[in-house]
């Protein structure tokens, strides 16, 4: 990549946000933010008593991770969102024209699994099915890319980094 992009890492829930973020913004020499820190407290004590998320619920928090990703335009950053309606996208891109998602894709069944087997999160396995019926995967006038998380951290993040080779140079 030529120029900083800021880079939103999606997908639902147990996708690896968290793991693949870091690893992107290690690559492309950028900060990064982790999206769950943006919560309010209140979305992370009703996610955590197993009750998904309203829209209502995730305006703030949006707003919060387009405020952060809006300071980073021109000079690059990694920040994770789940971003699953193209709704939410829409407001990180009116926040901060010129976003990138990378949306990492997977198997339920792998993903359940890594979900089950993650220890200190708030988020419950059972809100898995919630997530995937929310997600609304990228639509090709997006600028971004999806990335199966199969196999290791490294193995993904150097998938993402080759599709994000492909992905246009941002017009802000």
């Amino acid at each position: 990549m030529r120029t900083p992009h800021v880079v939103v890492v999606m997908g639902v829930a147990g996708t690896g946000k968290t793991t693949i973020g870091p690893l992107l913004a290690a690559r492309l020499g950028v900060p990064y933010a982790e999206g769950d820190d943006f919560h309010p407290q209140a979305n992370i004590a009703k996610m955590s008593a197993g009750h998904p998320l309203t829209d209502e619920d995730r305006w703030p928090w949006l707003d919060a991770i387009g405020s952060w990703a809006h300071g980073r335009a021109g000079l690059g950053g990694v920040v994770s969102s789940s971003a699953l309606k193209r709704s939410y996208r829409d407001r990180l891109r009116a926040a901060a024209p010129g976003v990138v998602f990378v949306h990492l894709t997977g198997d339920r069944a792998l993903i359940e699994d890594r979900m089950a087997h993650r220890h200190g999160h708030f988020m419950p396995t059972a809100l898995l099915d919630s997530q995937f019926a929310t997600l609304q995967p990228l639509e090709p006038d997006e600028a971004g890319v999806a990335v199966d998380v199969t196999g290791s951290p490294e193995q993904i993040a150097e998938r993402a980094m080759a599709a994000l080779e492909q992905v246009p140079e941002p017009t802000v």
